[in-house]
């Protein structure tokens, strides 16, 4: 794949001729899959899972190759995402569930209803505290989680006529649902199946047979939600939406190494890989068939902080001043070019696993410095030249740690403390149980 850089001539003139024109605004999708690793996906290099409708999102768009998530695990990426601003900057610095997002700044469905949106939930919530489901935060469509069949059983789950159904595929034939009965109005959808989140016991044999060499159930996974880009893909395509919409897809954070998943050329993932750059660096893609160039990379720092604020960007609305990311349409399109982001710090502490879950981090230019929780001293890696982070360099390198350190301050300066963190109670926030939809204002 070419460097976006070099594709200056696709204009944002396009871009801005589509929402001035009075015409209908362009939809947006943010696809955000559970625990996926850059190394899973064959367009990022992946040999044993096909994943052929993902691949198709990279080679007709473009690749984030620098893209990350700023507050991992689950729960704290999806308040970052949906809040479009550090979810740090209020109290969420670890797992945190339960805790509430903000009354008083929109989230990004809230945002896209009120620029005239249908706006459309599926899949995984996890974030928020009690009346601040999806169809309480700004979603007026939202699929309801259908009940599992009993015991371990996570992802067969059952119909009202005794059925079972894979949940994965459910997700798809909702999303399905929702463009068949939105194709007429703007709709911004956020799509994000439970997959590839362990246990992954009941992934179907079908899928499972697709992979090759080990880790079958986990490439299953992997390739039972790209069969769901597939059913989404062919639905905008049945509609002639495809050069309509907009469509961002990555991960909540890095894989599960011990279950087969994949960051490289990183390492680190979810367990015991929550140090390292794999637990946090997602994959990327922008797909909106004539609008962004086909085929490219983007090798600009980016984070899921810009989706919201891309989506702003389309919906011809002003970004929320506390929203921390940036508009991704001019960097995607060559209009500028180099990283989105100076740099990107972390600051994540979870008093339930003070070693795993505590990440104190920065990424600037080719640098990463972490804080050793163990020993409590800054390492720094090239991770050009080192992208396994194998060669603690700091010793070598005492003004880039010092400057990196400075950043670092200054971040964690700019939040509440530790000790100020509002009351939570564990609970993680879902959308209502049953089948079907619930259809209302989002409020």
């Amino acid at each position: 794949m070419a460097v976006v850089a070099a594709i200056a001539a696709t204009p944002m003139a396009g871009l801005a001729m589509k929402i001035d024109a009075g015409d209908r605004k362009p939809n947006v999708v943010i696809l955000f899959v559970d625990d996926l690793g850059q190394g899973d996906l064959g367009c990022f290099g992946n040999t044993s899972f096909p994943t052929p409708h993902i691949d198709s999102l990279a080679r007709g768009g473009v690749r984030l190759t620098m893209n990350y998530i700023t507050n991992p695990p689950c729960s704290p990426s999806r308040s970052s995402l949906m809040t479009g601003m550090y979810a740090q900057r209020f109290g969420k610095f670890g797992m945190a569930r339960g805790l509430a997002i903000p009354e008083d700044h929109p989230t990004v469905a809230e945002f896209m209803r009120d620029a005239g949106y249908v706006t459309g939930q599926i899949g995984k919530w996890d974030l928020g505290s009690a009346g601040q489901g999806p169809h309480q935060r700004g979603f007026t469509e939202v699929a309801k989680w259908a009940p599992n069949a009993g015991g371990r059983h996570l992802y067969n789950v059952k119909r009202p006529d005794g059925t079972t159904i894979y949940r994965t595929d459910l997700e798809g034939d909702y999303a399905v649902e929702f463009v068949e009965r939105n194709k007429d109005k703007p709709f911004f959808l956020y799509f994000s199946p439970l997959a590839i989140h362990t246990p992954l016991h009941e992934t179907p044999g079908h899928y499972k047979a697709r992979i090759k060499g080990p880790h079958k159930e986990y490439g299953g996974a992997v390739a039972a939600v790209d069969e769901q880009v597939g059913k989404l893909l062919a639905v905008l395509r049945k509609h002639n939406l495809d050069k309509h919409t907009l469509i961002l897809l990555t991960g909540d954070n890095g894989p599960h190494p011990k279950q087969g998943g994949s960051a490289a050329p990183y390492r680190g993932g979810k367990g015991n890989g929550t140090q390292q750059e794999g637990w946090v660096h997602t994959p990327g893609i922008a797909w909106w068939p004539g609008t962004l160039p086909a085929g490219q990379d983007f090798g600009g720092i980016t984070c899921t902080l810009d989706y919201y604020a891309t989506a702003a960007a389309i919906a011809g609305k002003k970004t929320p001043e506390r929203c921390d990311g940036k508009n991704l349409m001019p960097y995607l399109t060559g209009k500028k070019t180099g990283d989105v982001h100076d740099s990107i710090c972390w600051y994540n502490a979870d008093p339930k696993d003070a070693v795993r879950r505590h990440l104190s981090a920065v990424r600037w230019k080719d640098w990463r410095l972490l804080m050793d929780q163990k020993t409590r001293e800054w390492k720094l890696f090239d991770l050009k030249n080192d992208p396994q982070e194998r060669n603690d360099i700091a010793g070598q390198h005492a003004e880039v740690v010092g400057e990196m350190k400075r950043m670092h301050a200054e971040f964690v300066a700019g939040l509440p403390s530790l000790d100020s963190i509002p009351a939570y109670d564990n609970t993680w926030a879902t959308p209502p149980e049953g089948w079907g939809w619930v259809i209302g204002d989002g409020k």
